[in-house]
């Protein structure tokens, strides 16, 4: 919506590089695992028990269970979501302790741990074993090396395992197969040395967050919205519009379940200057990071109508808008980001485009798309911007038009990494019909989804501001966690992988208010995207790390 045709000289150049996302294998059955797929065939399994023989080289509190009561091939399995790569990581190591009360039977007391791809039906006959003898009432570490170890496969045609990238399960069995006998077992810190590589799945934005549904009747709601009406430098609106923007209920009301932003042809006087047209522009008070947009609107008709639903940074330093006026400008358009998810030309009828400005591409940008639909002026239709850490994705009723995603991201090409509020406005362009007198951009939901820990929102409140950062960012082996408390509260510090997975507590206490800083130490973590996350007594919010 809001487009400058200028031209810009940058002294420097921004080099984004987007890092491959990868992720550990391991488990310690205390919550802090990447295993989520744990699975018992023919065998009753237990992920969180408490251990039974806390002693040697394993005092931990939780372990895992295997029972096998009989079952003729009972094993323990998972799977992970990528092949494992064998051929420069190939150990696969656990501890275990098999009491031998638990053991009826003359079975060779051992473990064996497979490799196999679960994505067949017969994930068994790809099958790569080690197999290793162990002793009974103690602890034991077992170490299954894919290079150096005996390994058998069951096609004798196979290639050796570090020359394989099929595997994607792990199968462990206690004291062999095709037998009756019970196996009572305890295994803990299952673990692979290398690393598999992680494809970032879309989140499913299926949580309401923040709405406004419009009900009542006269004046908007004021804790949703912000009239904003102070022209710009100059005494005119942006490419050449000519109205003024009002906070009249003239010119934006509810009424029977719809908002109604009217433009009215009116000659109207304010702030020194006069137009013949009038409407209304409003900011949600409500900033959001990541999630689903949806706006059921019917727009306008008319040559030179131009209504819009689209959002801007929160940072934006645009005097009168709502976020500048509470202190959050600190960047100038586009640097801030624009992302428009509905636009509507009125000598184009029924055709909305949608479209992104950044500072790689803005004003006439080359970013866009659109499509033709049904009677827009006639009935209400559903515009939809679905906001991910990489990509948006614009549609109409489902149909989708445009979709942005940049090869390489970077602060030209991706200033949407940092909170964006919702605006609805009608503007008017030169080109107005002169028979042109009154119509109405209606709205029957403003409506905000988000989902787990990826997503962050935040509204203003100014008992608390955080100033929540990290610094250095990327980072590498350490970055420092800073952040403001102006009141004392419960302090809880959280920190997810990009798939939304815990990783660790850094905080879990009460601050008293003032400054603080804690360390997040990330020796031991893959280079990707992370997301930490600050929770007090009264809010949320999460920001992004890099670690390099």
């Amino acid at each position: 919506m809001r487009i400058f045709i200028v031209s810009l000289i940058f002294s420097f150049l921004f080099i984004g590089v987007i890092h491959a996302q990868s992720q550990t294998v391991e488990d310690d059955f205390e919550g802090n695992g990447t295993i989520m797929t744990w699975f018992g065939d023919d065998c009753n399994i237990n992920t969180n028990l408490a251990n039974a023989y806390p002693e040697g080289i394993n005092s931990s509190a939780h372990v895992l269970e295997y029972s096998d009561v009989g079952g003729q091939y009972a094993n323990l399995r998972f799977d992970v979501d990528n092949n494992f790569d064998l051929s420069s990581n190939h150990l696969f190591t656990l501890k275990i302790y098999v009491p031998s009360s638990g053991l009826t039977g003359n079975q060779s007391n051992q473990i064996t741990l497979k490799l196999q791809d679960g994505t067949l039906a017969a994930s068994w006959s790809t099958q790569s074993e080690i197999i290793k003898p162990i002793v009974l009432d103690q602890w034991q570490i077992v170490t299954f090396d894919y290079l150096n170890d005996t390994y058998i496969n069951i096609d004798e045609n196979s290639l050796p395992p570090t020359q394989r990238t099929d595997f994607n399960r792990v199968v462990i069995q206690v004291n062999g197969e095709d037998n009756n006998d019970h196996v009572l077992a305890y295994i803990d810190d299952v673990s692979y040395n290398g690393t598999i590589p992680v494809i970032p799945v879309d989140p499913d934005f299926d949580v309401l967050v923040w709405s406004d549904e419009f009900e009542g009747d006269g004046a908007i709601n004021d804790s949703n919205w912000h009239h904003q009406t102070q022209l710009p430098s100059g005494g005119s609106w942006y490419n050449g519009e000519i109205q003024h923007y009002t906070n009249r209920e003239d010119n934006s009301y509810v009424s029977n379940g719809l908002l109604h932003i009217v433009g009215k042809k009116e000659s109207f006087n304010d702030q020194g200057h006069t137009k013949q047209y009038t409407s209304a522009r409003l900011n949600s008070k409500f900033v959001f990071l990541y999630g689903k947009v949806e706006v059921r609107a019917k727009l306008p008709t008319g040559v030179g109508t131009w209504p819009a639903i689209w959002t801007l940074g929160k940072n934006i330093n645009e005097d009168g808008s709502f976020w500048d006026n509470s202190g959050f400008g600190t960047t100038s358009w586009p640097q801030c980001g624009e992302m428009d998810i509905m636009e509507h030309w009125g000598n184009n009828q029924n055709y909305v485009s949608s479209a992104t400005h950044t500072p790689s591409s803005f004003g006439g940008t080359i970013n866009n798309g659109g499509q033709v639909i049904a009677e827009a002026s006639n009935n209400f239709h559903t515009y939809t911007l679905e906001w991910f850490p990489t990509k948006l994705v614009f549609s109409v009723d489902d149909k989708v038009h445009f979709t942005y995603e940049p090869t390489e991201q970077n602060p030209e090409t991706w200033p949407f990494d940092l909170e964006q509020f919702i605006l609805l406005n009608f503007a008017f362009l030169p080109n107005i019909d002169p028979n042109y007198t009154e119509d109405a951009l209606e709205i029957d939901y403003v409506r905000v989804y988000q989902n787990g820990p990826v997503s962050t929102i935040s509204s203003i409140d100014n008992n608390q501001l955080f100033d929540l950062k990290n610094i250095p960012n990327p980072a590498h082996d350490y970055t420092i966690i800073s952040y403001n408390l102006l009141e004392t509260s419960e302090v809880k510090i959280f920190i997810r992988d990009i798939n939304g997975r815990l990783i660790q507590t850094l905080v879990n206490a009460k601050q008293k208010a003032g400054n603080h800083q804690v360390e997040w130490n990330i020796n031991n973590l893959p280079q990707g995207l992370y997301f930490y996350t600050l929770k007090t007594d009264h809010s949320t919010i999460t920001k992004k790390c890099i670690i390099d």
